[in-house]
């Protein structure tokens, strides 16, 4: 990992010094890795970036967050066009496919990755972020200058960007738990949009999207062979991509089909896997037990972490400066921590994530046949409206691909993935996820709805899969979630905070609400009359985020 952080501007009026409190908050982004202030001034610009590598013979600088996985074809393929290289680091690796490619060289790599690369020859900046969106990129911009940075709470500290609130991504959070791209909280600041690169040029910024979830159009041409047999050969190719042949390869592993068959293919290349689990100690349907099973079948090295309802009290505040964001659920307290301990003896670790939107895992997913490709969202869920049933024929864009397109650019990139990413590298671990490797996913698109979803059954070809990947094992996984019981928790260990931040003279957020209807939720709550658990956490974590940027 490699925190981005820089400007470029035709004014050159700012402090090259400001970016190291930049880079600052940055710091657990780093994994260790040695960054230079590449400063380069002349009449018409400024540019300051902190760069992993500088080429002076080319004038092309650049820093890359994540990692290049198709790095060894890649290497390959421009040394036959007469490239050399000095190191196998895929910072020089992406300097010598942006010499070859230009700015395409977006559509030649796979993995997880956010980079910035100032080309001097052309006096242009260029910012780009991976398909689905894995690694962050935020913007922001004051006339011709440009300010960019991984996370919010480095770009606050760029010169004149100020942390105000912005109202109308407040009432986005509210209706939803997550604040749907490009907006962030912060007035001002945006996310470039997942598969998308900028280039800046001469106080201009133009932005081009190179890539779009094959979902959202109609369904292509049929792929040859088995279907099953052609999946599980793309996914074993993507786990492949994903495993780290130079250090330790961890899983994580909870009780569901998807990181299941991961442990299992990742087992089928490497003897020695370590797997991690976590789970609340008073959660009676915990994933600990179907996730030891899985593992001990396998043979890994498996590594729990039991929870207590303690630790969510410890660490939320903590959490949401690392979020820079309100933690929507807790299970993201969680995540991180199970990061923490699996950061302890691997740096790179392998997950499920992104399964059920690219192969249509959710409940809500079996009730879309039938219906027009039109979804919003009401108190929560994804609603389609009623329509012709020969609207739904499978060569145009049935109901299940346009929920699934419409959850793969909101819900998996602005929540599910920036949480994940933001728990785990606040943690100094680097999270990759095979699920979302861009032709695996082109390849589930080319299959039929049937495949995904039949019935009331969700993930039909991964649970295949899972039947001959561990069918020996006896082993049937069960996703059930990471739970605790809050409506106690807000009623015990947690009653005083909760109190504090939402009555207490200090409350930021109160003026969003009816105080009246406010003070009566909580004391139905506390009375136990009422269980309003999930709206007061949302509320909460709101207010702890007020708080936390207040101090910016």
């Amino acid at each position: 990992m490699c925190g981005l952080a820089g400007w470029a501007t035709t004014s050159g009026a700012f402090d090259p010094r400001a970016l190291a409190p930049m880079m600052e908050a940055l710091g657990h982004r780093s994994d260790g890795e040695a960054l230079s202030a590449v400063i380069d001034r002349h009449p018409r610009r400024a540019v300051v970036l902190a760069a992993s590598l500088s080429d002076p013979t080319s004038g092309i600088s650049l820093a890359l967050d994540g990692a290049i996985l198709n790095a060894g074809d890649l290497r390959t393929q421009l040394a036959k066009r007469g490239y050399q290289f000095k190191s196998k680091t895929d910072a020089e690796l992406l300097l010598r496919a942006y010499q070859h490619w230009d700015k395409e060289v977006v559509k030649q790599l796979r993995g997880a990755f956010a980079f910035a690369v100032w080309d001097a020859s052309k006096e242009r900046l260029m910012l780009a972020r991976d398909r689905f969106g894995q690694k962050p990129l935020h913007l922001h911009q004051a006339g011709a200058a440009l300010f960019f940075a991984s996370e919010v709470k480095a770009l606050v500290r760029a010169p004149g960007v100020k942390a105000e609130v912005d109202v109308a991504a407040v009432g986005d959070y509210l209706a939803q738990r997550y604040v749907r791209g490009p907006h962030t909280l912060i007035a001002g600041v945006r996310k470039l949009a997942p598969g998308t690169y900028a280039l800046w040029q001469f106080g201009s910024l133009r932005e081009t999207r190179y890539w779009s979830p094959p979902d959202g159009e109609a369904a292509q041409k049929r792929a040859p062979g088995k279907p099953l047999d052609g999946f599980i050969e793309r996914l074993d190719e993507a786990v492949q991509l994903h495993m780290d042949s130079t250090r330790p390869v961890g899983v994580l592993l909870s009780g569901g089909y998807d990181s299941a068959a991961i442990v299992a293919l990742v087992k089928s290349h490497n003897e020695y896997v370590t797997t991690f689990s976590a789970g609340f100690a008073d959660d009676k349907r915990s994933e600990l037990a179907a996730a030891a099973r899985v593992a001990k079948h396998f043979g890994t090295q498996h590594n729990e972490i039991v929870l207590e309802r303690r630790d969510v009290l410890a660490n939320l505040p903590q959490l949401v400066a690392s979020r820079d964001a309100p933690v929507s659920r807790p299970a993201d307290v969680a995540l991180h921590l199970l990061a923490r301990q699996a950061s302890r003896k691997v740096k790179v670790a392998l997950s499920g994530d992104g399964g059920d939107e690219i192969l249509g895992g959710y409940r809500r997913h079996t009730f879309l046949r039938g219906f027009a490709p039109s979804p919003r969202r009401v108190n929560g869920l994804f609603v389609i409206p009623v329509a012709d049933p020969k609207g739904a024929a499978e060569d145009k864009l049935t109901a299940l691909r346009s929920i699934l397109y419409y959850e793969q650019v909101g819900w998996l990139a602005d929540n599910l993935l920036e949480r994940s990413d933001r728990m785990t590298a606040s943690a100094s671990l680097e999270l990759r996820t095979p699920f979302l490797d861009h032709r695996l996913a082109e390849y589930v698109s080319t299959l039929p709805d049937a495949a995904r979803v039949r019935g009331l059954s969700t993930k039909c070809i991964l649970r295949q899969a899972d039947q001959r990947l561990i069918a020996d094992a006896g082993i049937k996984p069960r996703k059930a979630g990471f739970r605790i019981p809050l409506g106690d928790l807000f009623r015990g260990e947690m009653r005083e905070l909760l109190v504090d931040q939402l009555r207490g003279p200090g409350c930021l957020t109160r003026a969003y609400y009816d105080g009246k209807v406010l003070d009566r939720l909580l004391d139905e709550h506390l009375a136990v009359r009422r269980n309003h658990e999930e709206i007061l956490w949302t509320l909460l974590n709101l207010e702890i985020w007020h708080r936390t940027y207040r101090q910016s």
